[in-house]
């Protein structure tokens, strides 16, 4: 195999694939690249097991300035590698296998022999038919993700619940995340052309990653779904991500109906104030802070609290407020992630006792759109 290749560019098309690369892995050669030249173009790969990446730079693009003198594959350690390419001094570089996987590759007057492994032991990729696919914009898909995936759990000792929960019905995506403590759904339409119905849970991680290779925002992203695997088809990238195995908690049962008290801020304002009564919270061992509703007064004033260091109290002003006096504590925490997801907008809090669950919803789409976070007992 011996090809060149603009660096920065190159560089530039393999951040995807590197997001894949883990440095600590059962299977030794999963910490390198893999790099096949063939007559479209240069096939990259990365896998960590639970994601996989492929990117093709294709040869007809001229940006990439891709010349392959010769056919072939071999696989390098990922972390030199891309450390080398970065600090090579010339435009271009040549990559050529010269004897038993060692790699020679060159640039300018620098000249870097790497030990490379043999191809054929690279772990085949899955295989996910795309037969039926759905279509979503990246944009839509982006921000889905943002709005939900943070509150997947992190413990591993409930598998499900650190991945993203996504129910496809038709043409409408439900997406839900929950770590038992607080939770977020989103409602959004795709272009469902196989009209098949799905109900997947997709590891919050492999979401994250994937949402960071988006470069292009007004991009289509293709989606094949089989058994335990889905593949994110975009650009010139393949996306594989394991699939969660069991079954997602009914989740629609944790949401109240009604309410009893309702306030309804812009959401910047009230994030402003929860930052301010967090940073005494964030002191003291709860992390909690209170909220105190006075139906009379028209006021609520939010309460943070450490004893080793000192008290806060701020009065907010709601846009509206109605329903029943009420005094609640939470995790600030929670709300925050919470009002950066609903973004800036007006939202409406719900509200039905100190110890139920409470809601957040963007009052322009409160049936698509909605935040539950769970109060703590202080008493």
């Amino acid at each position: 195999m011996k090809f060149t290749i603009n660096r920065n560019q190159f560089i530039n098309q393999i951040n995807n694939v590197q997001r894949a690369i883990s440095s600590k892995t059962t299977i030794p050669i999963l910490t390198g690249m893999k790099l096949v030249a063939t007559q479209q173009g240069l096939i990259v790969t990365g896998s960590n097991v639970d994601i996989s990446v492929q990117n093709l730079i294709a040869q007809d693009n001229e940006d990439n300035e891709l010349e392959i003198a010769s056919l072939g594959a071999i696989v390098l350690p990922a972390r030199f590698f891309n450390e080398i390419i970065k600090k090579l001094p010339g435009e271009k570089f040549t990559l050529e296998i010269i004897e038993n996987n060692q790699t020679l590759i060159t640039s300018g007057n620098s000249e870097f022999t790497l030990n490379g492994l043999d191809a054929n032991n690279y772990p085949h990729l899955p295989e996910v038919e795309n037969n039926d696919q759905l279509t979503i914009a990246a944009e839509i898909l982006h921000q889905l993700v943002n709005e939900t995936v943070f509150s997947a759990s992190t413990q591993e000792n409930r598998p499900i619940l650190t991945g993203l929960h996504l129910k496809i019905t038709g043409n409408e995506l439900l997406a839900v995340a929950t770590d038992s403590h607080r939770l977020a759904q989103r409602k959004v339409t795709i272009n469902n052309q196989s009209q098949n119905n799905y109900d997947i849970v997709i590891p919050a991680k492999s979401l994250v990653e994937l949402v960071r290779s988006f470069r292009d925002s007004e991009q289509d992203v293709k989606i094949s779904i089989s058994e335990n695997q889905i593949l994110f088809e975009f650009a010139q990238t393949l996306f594989y991500s394991r699939l969660l195995e069991g079954n997602y908690p009914a989740t629609d049962r944790l949401i109240p109906q009604e309410s009893s008290t309702q306030l309804e801020f812009e959401a910047k304002t009230l994030l402003d104030s929860v930052e301010r009564a967090s940073l005494l919270a964030h002191a003291g061992r709860n992390n909690v802070v209170r909220l105190v509703i006075e139906k009379a007064t028209k006021k609520a004033t939010i309460y943070g609290n450490s004893p080793e260091v000192g008290t806060v109290e701020e009065d907010l002003q709601p846009l509206s407020l109605t329903g029943e006096d009420l005094e609640i504590a939470f995790n600030p925490d929670y709300l925050k992630d919470a009002l950066r997801a609903l973004g800036d907008t007006r939202l409406r809090l719900e509200f039905t006792a100190p110890l139920h669950p409470f809601t957040l919803k963007p009052t322009s789409d409160m049936e698509n759109f909605i935040q539950l976070i769970t109060p703590v007992r202080t008493f």
